[in-house]
């Protein structure tokens, strides 16, 4: 297969935990040609999706790891597949890409996770198709509201809805002293949406990261445990990720939403898990591939790369 990785700058690549790496570095054992192209490098000419695409080699080194050719303008279609693992923020050029990919569908590429589930699936909202796993959950822009949910439950969390990595995440409680100012920032005095949720005590044993392939879960999850003094288990705040079995709670949730996500187009799907409750539907470019590989010995990337050929 010859598969294009729409991605960040190679260059910009940490290979010992990249969960692309890890897909690229599967595919090429198996023998599949590579190639890579940022955003910036796909546009429209003449009514046809193309992009400047350099085909790359693995080099097995540490550092200088690829090989690049020179580029070449190639339209989107002609690939076996195009993986869209550009990290966010959903931001207007991602949400640009996401039509540019939807067009280039039409015109016979084959792209994953799919664009419009891409454009459906807000990883803080999609929670919200499935009532039944989720704590209790205010998504408003109006500060008094969230005052009430805050004097209702008594100690929640405050999200932005295009965050990652646990950026813009407040634990508030009723005797905070900086409520006010918060909501204000936050909100921007009532022009920004943003979720809020009760908190789960359960974090401190870890935010777990669930990934489905293909629908089906892998059997082992990445807890993200906080640092100390953290509210946050995101790897990106610090927290440490410590590799588990699924729970039967986990495997549960996996696997009521697999068919459903899936059925939409969603190849690569990574479930956050706190306790018993889901918190977030990871869909742009989910994570932990060598984390949850290095301490369980299950082969996320070979899983994938399975799912990927039976999907061509």
């Amino acid at each position: 297969m010859q598969i294009a990785f729409l991605a960040d700058p190679l260059d910009s690549f940490k290979i010992y935990k990249d969960s692309t790496f890890a897909m690229m570095r599967e595919a090429a054992r198996r023998g599949h040609r590579l190639f890579a192209f940022e955003q910036a490098d796909m546009y429209v000419r003449d009514g046809r999706v193309v992009a400047s695409v350099r085909e790359i080699t693995l080099t097995g080194e540490a550092h200088a790891w690829y090989r690049a050719d020179a580029p070449v303008t190639l339209p989107l279609q002609q690939f076996d597949a195009v993986v869209m693992r550009k990290d966010p923020p959903f931001d207007s050029e991602y949400l640009y890409a996401t039509h540019l990919l939807e067009h280039a569908e039409r015109q016979g590429a084959r792209v994953f996770n799919r664009p419009r589930a891409l454009r459906d699936f807000n990883e803080k909202l999609a929670i919200l198709r499935f009532p039944d796993f989720i704590a209790p959950t205010l998504v408003s822009s109006d500060a008094a509201l969230i005052r009430d949910f805050l004097q209702e439950h008594g100690d929640i969390v405050l999200k932005p809805l295009d965050g990652m990595g646990g950026s813009g995440i407040f634990r508030l409680r009723p005797d905070d002293p900086n409520i006010g100012a918060i909501l204000e920032t936050q909100t921007l005095n009532g022009r920004v949406t943003l979720m809020a949720q009760r908190y789960l005590p359960a974090i401190k044993d870890g935010d777990k990261r669930v990934l489905l392939i293909a629908g089906k879960p892998v059997d082992w999850c990445l807890a993200r445990i906080p640092k100390a003094g953290e509210t946050r288990g995101n790897l990106a705040a610090g927290g440490t990720g410590v590799a588990r079995p699924l729970s039967a709670r986990d495997r549960d949730i996996a696997e009521a939403l697999g068919p459903q996500l899936v059925a939409e187009g969603l190849l690569l799907v990574g479930l956050d898990v706190i306790g018993d409750t889901l918190t977030e539907v990871n869909v742009t470019s989910p994570t932990c591939f060598q984390e949850i590989s290095a301490q369980s010995g299950i082969d996320v990337a070979a899983l994938f790369i399975d799912a990927l050929e039976a999907a061509i």
